[in-house]
């Protein structure tokens, strides 16, 4: 899904939020799925204590039933997608196990197994985080055919919006009091690392794809991650680089449709694909006005007439539930699109699987109309209907009307 494997050699390989075990059991007819945050909380406390990272992709039944997703995403904890996490359970009012996933990340920014420049990587292996050799596992999986380890090359590289979903998440931490001094150390030399490897004329660019020693630099530059880099950079009051990546994100808006493009291609052409994340996150984030909530469905409505959800660009014939979770929290936000937001809120139930984790779409594969990684070789950016923590956690974050993107 996220890019190909290549063979790697490497050093030996909320109080009372979570369901009792009892109750975990039960039928699916005698309880309901326990909701979104209650389901993030009980699989954290499914771990061994200590600093620790949630699967992206919980259910490796579900996950093997597609070769070309397993196994190289089974076992995998994206950053993105447990930043999230934690920030749901934060909203939860639950710090301390948002805290566990925080620490994780810290651990794996000061223990990279290359890299001493507290870059984070795009995913790690998930589980109670354990040193080994003085590093941080990344994850890979044994191809047999091939009789060797591998590892996905998007998976080892560093984007600039996943490390900027981890600032949103240390930040959040330190205003509520947690481990501040420690958590804002953390931030502001992730923040460091983006501003000296990414800063561009126009925005923050992508970032780094690939193996060490040389991954290929990403020079297409994303609304999407601007708009996260933005908020991240304000909350370090950091008012010059906020103010770059916000210019960015508006000069990427088209007064006559309201519509925001994707970015920018790495030779400066803008890329015109109209997706979820870059029309709604900057309403979020208040980069761009309400009325973007009506453009954005009006092109990514699924169905077009009555949207019951969206799908993940005008490229998606389905729709994505991470992206309607996002959608439900801006029209909550916004007012006035009650039936709407009913529609997308009774999607966002009928997605939820008996542990109370999301799929990430419906019966079929989803484009996105993206790939992964540089060059004509990628291979297409695919959301498959299993089980996923990143649609979890948004429908969590629209439960409870936390906006994870104001400044």
């Amino acid at each position: 899904m996220r890019g190909a494997a290549r063979p790697i050699r490497r050093r030996a390989l909320l109080a009372g939020l979570a369901t009792s075990p009892a109750l975990a059991h039960t039928t699916a007819r005698a309880a309901a799925p326990p909701s979104p945050a209650a389901a993030i909380a009980t699989a954290l406390d499914a771990l061994p204590p200590g600093p620790a990272l949630l699967p992206s992709y919980p259910d490796s039944a579900a996950n093997r039933r597609f070769p070309a997703f397993f196994p190289a995403n089974d076992g995998v904890a994206y950053v993105y997608d447990n930043a999230l996490a934690g920030l749901a359970l934060i909203a939860a009012g639950d710090a301390p196990r948002a805290a566990r996933i925080a620490d994780a990340l810290v651990l794996a920014q000061t223990h990279d197994p290359d890299h001493r420049d507290f870059r984070l990587r795009n995913a790690y292996r998930a589980g109670t985080m354990r040193l080994l050799h003085g590093a941080v596992p990344l994850p890979g999986w044994w191809d047999a055919a091939g009789g060797h380890w591998a590892e996905d090359p998007y998976q080892t590289g560093s984007e600039t919006g996943p490390i900027a979903w981890a600032i949103l998440l240390w930040t959040a931490l330190a205003r509520a009091r947690v481990n501040a001094a420690r958590y804002r150390e953390a931030a502001t030399r992730a923040a460091d690392w983006i501003v000296t490897q990414c800063r561009a004329p126009r925005g923050f660019t992508g970032g780094v794809f690939g193996f060490p020693p040389h991954p290929q630099r990403l020079r297409w530059t994303s609304t999407e991650q601007n708009t996260d880099l933005a908020v991240a950079f304000a909350r370090l009051g950091r008012r010059a680089e906020a103010a770059h990546a916000a210019r960015f994100v508006r000069a990427m808006r088209d007064p006559a449709t309201g519509l925001f493009a994707a970015g920018l291609l790495p030779g400066g052409a803008p890329n015109r694909l109209v997706a979820a994340d870059a029309n709604l996150w900057p309403v979020l984030a208040g980069l761009g006005p309400p009325a973007g909530i009506a453009a954005c469905l009006g092109a990514l409505g699924q169905p077009r007439g009555a949207p019951a959800g969206i799908g993940f660009s005008a490229a998606s014939q389905g729709l994505w539930t991470e992206g309607t979770g996002f959608a439900l929290l801006a029209l909550r936000r916004a007012g006035g699109h009650q039936t709407t937001a009913a529609r997308f809120a009774a999607t966002l139930r009928a997605a939820r699987t008996r542990s109370g984790f999301l799929r990430a779409t419906g019966g079929a594969v989803l484009s996105t109309g993206l790939a992964v990684g540089p060059g004509r070789g990628a291979k297409p950016f695919l959301y498959y209907p299993v089980p996923a923590l990143a649609p979890t956690a948004w429908a969590a974050l629209a439960d409870s009307g936390h906006d994870p993107l104001i400044s």
